[in-house]
């Protein structure tokens, strides 16, 4: 109101100017003629004036002098004061700061001597009034002014009853009231009324009343009240008010709402006789009273489902109980009626929706229709209005249904004739019904059966003009089942028929939309109201009852209780059970049988909640040391496997869900996929079968279920079909291979790249162990055409899908078969003839027809240079065939035929059978019976077919241009190992595959070297493997143990399977000419040496893996131990090499790694067990010179050596690629030579095993004595040619060398009675290079030294000389230089091989291995052209070594002249030795280590040896006459000690050029 501002300076000079200028300005205001301005600006300045008292600017007695002398200025200025006071009364009694309102408060009261009291008591509030002193209490004061207003304004003075006669409204009533049956119209009774009013002076407004009353009364009357009260009512506010006026007398407390008054509101509203927004202001509560109500509600339902869920204390259990008790004495109390409520329930009774959905748009969501009495009216509405289009579309054939009445009214919705017309009104009567479509179960089943007739409608209707109608109709129906059906049924108690009545519903929509709108009634539906949350509550802890109590003795009660609960609520329920499964697996089984009470519905649903729970984002799919799957995840996995194998659930959506896990690059759960193929198809993936199920696995279908799996698989016939028609009908099954091929490579490369090695290993192996199951059931269940149509072709397989080969071929196999088989049947029906050769012809024709194909699309699998030695015919044969292609498992179908005939006849001999029962039960087994039998013919015929098949091919398999290594390269490379570790029945495939080849007689297929590669280069195979990997390999390498095993027991055996094939051939023409000459042959103890060389470097590789300290190379290594053990170890001292490095595997690793420690000790015990079977080494095969097995590996790998023992490990050390190339060029350039060598030569170097032997000795007295008859053997093998008269030469060699013979041991028995004072000085230096000594761990003593010293070297060879038979087997360490590094210890340690000599005539020299004899033969050449050199060379290094001690060089004299008198007995004290290292090796030695030499004897059993020599020496002649070849050996075991010599003298450069 401030217009006018009063200047601050008159404030501040008040006394002295300010006064008389606000003086002055009042009455220059006061003489204004404008009298409404005038009164407005003085007001304004005496408020400002006051204001500036309130604020505390001026003093109070100033103002209230100057305000006092204003007075005088009019009269009426007491009044224009008050106003300015009452303005000032409500501001600071808004203000919060006290003193200003003290200060407007003394104002006041000091301006009570001009301003009358009268005026301040009309104008102030009663509480200033109070606390000026005006009244006495502002309470009484206010009653006071109610009664006076009363009096005044309401209270009437004059009564006209004596107008308004009573009789008029008597007449009124009783027109009214009359029979309304006749001619009387509202028009009639209108006039009659008219007459009364003005005869009896009634009153309109109470008339209108009374017709309003007697409407009430007579409510059936619509037709005639409301066109009376039409045409009488001039104004429809009064109307309204006169309602409102009912309305309000009923809103007491106890007071009922008759339901008369809302019906005839709810029809004067429906007939626009009033507004809505009128006579809703007159309804009671509040609208703000029914949100607060509803939110109370939500409140209390929460409380409710938090108290069900905690656990509560006996205290508060009694303090609740207090409150509740509270809560119903308040409850007595009956609130009013909800009068807006009873007013939409009747205008939906009338039909009037358009007003009912303005009322509901008030309330909160469902607040409404919570009322039954609503629900159930806007029920009956929603009946009347869906009824025919229900008996067009909906009604089930047969059904009749209940007649309708229609409403009278026609402004109700209109029925809906078509399901367009449910658009208008009916959804979005259905959306404000919402989860309390629950009391009319009728009307839920009417809606469902709308939707299904709408479904078949949808899926037939295929025009386009109309698919935009129809989309927007499904989504109105998935709304509909979304926000109504699903909440509906948690409400409904326990209705089953309503469950399996929306299943039919539910079905006809795709998974996707299914899932959706579980996810939405599981995760949403449960808090968007009170009901549904006390409902989820209850649910939660009613299935926390039962779960409770739930074994596997009461399934059947728990199960009917899990039933009745899953009806309405399954999401709830499942997902509590889900998470108790998840926690404690033992309840997979009793759930699983307790689920047989679920509606279809409920089985759907349960599919959801399982996929629901894998993909929780929540949950860590693996344990806390990253190295294993989370316990969680495999539970639900095997509840997966159980439930949908059980139960008919659709497998659309968990399928889905696997193939999105893998599109993402996640594999965890291929675990679920992998549990439902094996429980519903009975397929399992398993790495420990027997060799019972093996066989049995190699057989036909039966075969395998009956023999091949751990479980009895029956009755899986139903639930394969339905996994299968899942996988087609959403064309999911070659994705899924697609996938999980690519993902083997993806969890390497992709996943694992921060995961744990044991994790990834584990990823992988379940990657392709499922791969390897699914690809099965595929083989097994598809149709010939369904598999042809979805697999493509080898090489769109692998160049468009990159898919691997391995798993591309698994994949294109069966396919094969079935198109093979086809076309032969083809050719069988055009061409009549039954003669097997006929049949056999048209099945190689078949073959030819329909692997022409393949062979052309294998080429652009490789480069072409690889096909310069496999044929892609050759390759493709290999990876197409299987076990049933090449052997009938004849004693496994016995095996099952014979269970049977048990089984028939335990059947006969059980009474307590009945009798059609039992017949039953043997009709089966016998028709199983005939299956089988019926089964092995088809396989027998099969098989033979397949190999005449082989026999026609084998001639154009391998072609072989460069050399025969190479092609074995390949062969390896690209067939055997990809496919040994693909699975267990693989790992047979290839093992029995390659016998196969060598039995073909397969030209350019060199069988020795074959198995030579596989044995002798396993480390980094095993060390590349997974854990499942390694049990294949190692079964793969126990079958091709076996066959060798086979080979090696008998001369017989050997003779009849080996003797003349050309896989054992020992000299390649050039000519490719194979076979024909027996002196090209292996012969059977050569090749017991090389067999022993195979367990010798297994031996090797096998303790090189246990002592690296890698996790996965010690597992491994044990697993495929474990897997070869009915074939490795054979050998004693082996077998106690690894017992010894198994036996410290235990100690180091039991408390750091108890998986490792685990397999270790189950080996351990099996390898104890083992040793009985065990044989001395000169058992396992012939020992020709065992005095020359303990050469240190540098003299063993010289350059004259045919049989390097150490190329394994150099391909440990150097890797493949640089030793690949080293061996090509080697045996390219022994190619020429080859046609020289003569078949004396050929025997000559096979029959010990080795062209240059790997023990030699290193004495150059031995040299010198021999150099005669060593030159003269060099002109004749430079001559040698293929003739008999080379023989005879050769027995005259023989008689000239024996004397030589004898001489070198002469020197040798003089090394073993070397005088004490040279043993104390080399045990001193043993003592000074103890650390060595142990160095390698438990088992492993120091290695003898590699420098020749003239008194250390004897003391070595006599150590090696004794203990070549046992397992002490070391590395070498020199000791003589200390300026020798620990790189080049541990170097060497690896690197060495002191296996007796016969180890091998097929040498691996640089990882590839090379035909022997040829390799021998040209390595014995060379080494006789150039042996004088050599010899002048050696000869000077060996003065050299002799001129560092005299001492030595004495002794050395000394021990010559002694050995020469213990010549002879030489021979049987080394058999007695052996003999004795063979049985009781760990006596004699510490190691057991392949790496490693043989330790120092004691001086005891030095003493005891040299003692006995002499009684043996008859003996040791006659040895030496027995051992053909003896003396070139020796000159070659020279040669080799030259060689050694030479480099040791030389600071070990021939080393570094062997070990680069």
């Amino acid at each position: 109101m401030a217009t006018l501002i009063l200047p601050v300076d008159w404030i501040k000079n008040w006394e002295k100017s300010g006064k008389l200028e606000f003086v002055q300005l009042c009455k220059d205001l006061t003489d204004k003629t404008n009298h409404d301005s005038t009164v407005r600006e003085i007001q304004t300045v005496l408020y400002e004036l006051c204001w500036q008292v309130v604020q505390g600017n001026l003093k109070l007695d100033l103002a209230t002098g100057v305000l006092g002398d204003m007075m005088e200025l009019r009269d009426d200025m007491p009044s224009i004061l008050a106003d300015v006071f009452s303005i000032l009364d409500i501001e600071t009694g808004a203000l919060e700061e006290k003193n200003k309102r003290n200060h407007y408060t003394q104002l006041v009261g000091a301006c009570l001597f001009f301003v009358p009291d009268s005026i301040l008591k009309e104008r102030l509030d009663p509480e200033t009034l109070e606390s000026l002193g005006l009244i006495k209490q502002a309470h009484q004061f206010n009653q006071k002014i109610v009664k006076i207003k009363t009096k005044l304004f309401y209270k009437q003075q004059k009564f006209n009853l004596l107008r308004e006669e009573n009789e008029g409204y008597a007449k009124l009533i009783t027109e009214l009231g009359q029979d309304l049956s006749g001619n009387i119209t509202s028009h009639l009774v209108l006039e009659s009324i008219k007459s009364l009013i003005g005869c009896f002076n009634l009153d309109p407004n109470r008339v209108l009343d009374i017709i309003l009353e007697v409407y009430e009364c007579r409510s059936d009357q619509d037709e005639f009240f409301l066109p009376l009260i039409k045409s009488y009512m001039c104004e429809p506010l009064t109307l309204c008010h006169i309602l409102g006026f009912k309305f309000k007398f009923y809103q007491e407390p106890n007071e009922e709402t008759p339901t008369s008054l809302y019906h005839i509101a709810a029809a004067l509203l429906h007939h626009n006789l009033i507004e809505l927004e009128d006579i809703y202001v007159h309804l009671m509560p509040l609208d703000a009273n029914i949100l607060e109500e509803h939110k109370r509600e939500i409140t209390e339902a929460k409380q409710i489902a938090r108290k069900l869920t905690m656990v509560v204390v006996p205290s508060e259990k009694s303090e609740d109980k207090e409150r509740e008790k509270e809560k119903e004495e308040e409850k007595n109390e009956k609130p009013p009626d909800n009068q807006k409520l009873g007013l939409l329930e009747a205008l939906l009774r009338i039909g009037d929706w358009h007003h009912a959905q303005s009322i509901m748009d008030q309330m909160p969501p469902f607040y409404a229709t919570s009322h039954k009495a609503i629900a159930l009216a806007l029920c009956q509405l929603l009946h009347l209005t869906v009824d025919p289009l229900y008996r067009r579309a909906g009604i089930p054939k047969g059904a009749k249904g209940c007649v309708l009445r229609p409403l009278r009214n026609k402004r109700a919705p209109r029925p809906a004739e078509t399901f367009e017309d449910l658009r208008r009104d009916t959804f979005s009567m259905l959306c404000y019904l919402g989860p309390h479509l629950s009391h009319d179960a009728i009307l839920f089943a009417k809606i469902v059966r709308l939707g299904k007739g709408f479904m078949k409608e949808y899926q037939n209707d295929s025009k386009h003009d109309v698919k935009d109608k129809m989309d927007t109709l499904l989504s109105c129906f998935l709304s509909i089942a979304d926000q109504v059906l699903l909440p509906s049924l948690s409400l409904m108690e326990c209705n089953a028929c309503m469950s399996e009545e929306l299943w039919g519903l539910f079905k006809l929509f795709p998974y996707q939309h299914r899932y959706r709108l579980y996810g939405q009634w599981k995760n949403e539906t449960y808090t968007t109201h009170p009901l549904l949350v006390k409902v989820k509550a209850q649910t939660v802890d009613r299935a926390k009852y039962i779960m409770k109590r739930l074994t596997k003795e009461n399934v059947k009660p728990s199960g009917r209780q899990i039933g009745k609960l899953s009806h309405s609520n399954p999401t709830i329920l499942f997902d509590y059970i889900l998470s108790q499964i998840q926690w404690y697996d033992n309840l997979i089984g009793p759930v699983v049988d307790s689920l047989k009470f679920l509606t279809s519905l409920n089985y759907d649903i349960m599919a959801y909640c399982i996929i629901e729970a894998l993909a929780n984002p929540e949950k860590e799919k693996m344990k806390h040391d990253d190295t294993t799957l989370s316990s969680w995840l495999q539970s639900l996995a095997s509840l997966c496997g159980a439930v949908f194998r059980k139960y008919p659930i659709e497998l659309a959506g968990l399928l889905q869900y696997v193939t999105n896990q893998l599109k993402a690059g996640k594999s965890f759960d291929l675990l679920i996929l992998k549990e439902v193929v094996q429980k519903m198809a009975g397929i399992e993936i398993t790495d420990e079968m027997t060799l019972e199920q093996l066989e049995a696995m190699t057989g036909g279908e039966q075969l395998k279920a009956e023999g091949g799996y751990f479980g009895q698989i029956r009755n899986t016939k139903k639930s394969s079909q339905r996994l299968k028609d899942a996988l087609l009908d959403h064309e999911l099954a070659l994705p899924l291979c697609l996938l999980m091929a690519q993902q083997r490579n993806g969890v390497v490369f992709l996943e694992g790249g921060e995961k744990h090695l044991k994790l990834v290993g584990k990823l992988y192996d379940q990657c392709h162990d499922t791969l390897v199951q699914f690809g099965g059931f595929l083989a097994s269940n598809l149709s010939t055409e369904d598999y042809i149509k979805r697999v493509p072709s080898i090489d769109v397989l692998c160049n468009q899908f990159h898919t691997p080969h391995d798993a591309a071929f698994f994949l294109s196999r069966p396919m094969y078969a079935h198109q093979i088989l086809s076309k032969y049947d083809e050719l069988k029906k055009t061409e009549k003839g039954n003669r097997q050769q006929q049949k056999v012809h048209k099945y190689v024709v078949a073959c030819e027809q329909v692997m022409a194909p393949i062979h052309e699309a294998v080429v652009s699998l490789h480069p072409p240079r690889v096909w310069d030695d496999l044929r892609p015919q050759f390759y493709a044969t290999f990876w197409s065939l299987t076990m049933y292609d090449l052997a009938v498992p004849h004693s496994a179908y016995d095996r099952e035929v014979n269970k049977l005939k048990v089984q028939i006849k335990a059947i006969e001999d059980t009474p307590e059978i009945p009798m059609n029962k039992k017949k039953k039960e043997k009709e089966r087994c016998t028709a199983l019976q005939d299956k089988l039998q019926e089964e092995e013919k088809k396989q027998l015929e099969h098989v033979q077919r397949v190999l005449h098949r082989l026999k026609l091919e084998k001639d154009n398999w391998l072609l072989a241009k460069s050399t025969k290594n190479e092609t074995i390269t390949k062969f390896l490379q690209l067939c055997l190992f990809p496919r040994c570790i693909f699975s267990a029945i693989d790992a047979v495939y290839c093992a029995r595959f390659v016998e196969l080849v060598h039995q073909q007689k397969t030209p350019n297929f060199c069988t020795l070297l074959c198995y030579d590669r596989v044995f002798s280069a396993i480390i980094y195979t095993v060390a590349s493997c997974t854990e499942n990997e390694s049990r294949r390999y190692g079964r793969f390498l126990c079958c091709m143990l076996e066959t060798v095993t086979r080979w090696h027991s008998d001369r017989a055996i050997y003779e009849k399977e080996c003797g003349n094939y050309p896989g054992f051939l020992t000299i390649f023409r050039a000519t490719g000419f194979d076979g024909g000459n027996k002196a090209d042959q292996l012969d059977y103890e050569n090749f017991r040496h090389v067999v022993h060389k195979w367990h010798y470097m297994l031996t090797k590789a096998s303790v090189h893996c246990l002592e690296t300290g890698e996790y996965t190379h010690i597992r491994n290594v044990l697993i495929v131990l474990t897997k070869i053990l009915p074939c490795y170890p054979k050998v004693l001292n082996l077998g106690q090499a690894l017992e010894c490095r198994v036996h410290k595997i235990c100690q180091e690793e039991k408390e750091k790694r108890p998986d490792l420690y685990a397999l270790a000790m189950g080996y351990s015990g099996q390898l104890k067990s083992r040793k009985v079977h065990m044989v001395p080494e000169n058992e396992f095969h012939h020992k020709e010179q065992p005095v020359r097995s303990a050469t240190p590996a540098s003299q063993q790998n010289g350059p004259g050596s045919a049989g390097k023992q150490t190329a394994n490990t150099n391909k440990t050390e150097e890797g493949a690629s640089e030793d690949g190339d080293r061996s090509k060029d080697k045996s390219q350039g022994t190619a020429k030579p080859l046609n020289k060598a003569n078949s004396t030569a050929a025997k000559v170097t096979t029959s010990n095993g080795n062209g240059a032997p790997n023990s030699t000795k290193t004495i150059k007295e031995r040299e010198d004595k021999e150099k005669s008859g060593k030159e003269k053997k060099e002109k004749k093998d430079k001559t040698a040619g293929s003739t008999p008269e080379v023989k005879g030469e050769s027995r005259r060699e023989k008689q000239r060398d024996d004397r030589a013979v004898k001489e070198e041991r002469a020197v040798r028995e003089g090394k073993e009675k070397t005088p004490k004072a040279d043993r104390d000085k080399l045990k001193a230096e043993e003592k000074n290079t103890k650390e060595d000594k142990t160095k390698a761990g438990n088992g492993e003593p120091k290695e003898p030294s590699r420098e020749h010293d003239p008194v250390k070297e004897p003391k070595s060879k006599e150590k090696g000389e004794r203990s070549a038979p046992s397992a002490s087997i070391k590395s070498p360490v020199p000791r003589s230089e200390s300026a020798e590094s620990e790189r080049e210890h541990k170097r060497r340690k690896v690197d060495s091989h002191s296996s007796p000599s016969h180890s091998s005539s097929v040498k691996d020299n640089s990882n590839e291995p090379k035909d022997t004899a040829a390799k021998h033969h040209v390595n014995y050449n060379l080494v006789v052209r150039s042996k004088s050199r050599e010899r002048e060379m050696d000869k000077k290094d060996l003065e050299s070594t002799r001129g560092r001690s005299k001492e030595k060089k004495d002794d050395k004299k000394e021990r010559k002249r002694d050995h020469a008198a213990g010549d002879r007995d030489l021979s049987l004290e080394s058999k007695r030795r052996r003999d004795e290292n063979g049985t009781n090796a760990s006596k004699h030695s510490k190691s057991t280590s392949p790496s490693s030499d043989s330790p120092l004897p004691t001086d005891k059993e030095k003493s005891k040896r040299s003692k006995s020599s002499s009684k043996e020496k008859g003996e040791s002649a006659k040895l030496e006459r027995t051992s053909f070849g003896g003396k070139k050996e020796s000159r070659h075991d020279k040669e080799k000690s030259d060689k050694k010599d030479k480099r040791d003298s030389s600071g070990g450069k021939e080393e570094k050029k062997q070990y680069p």
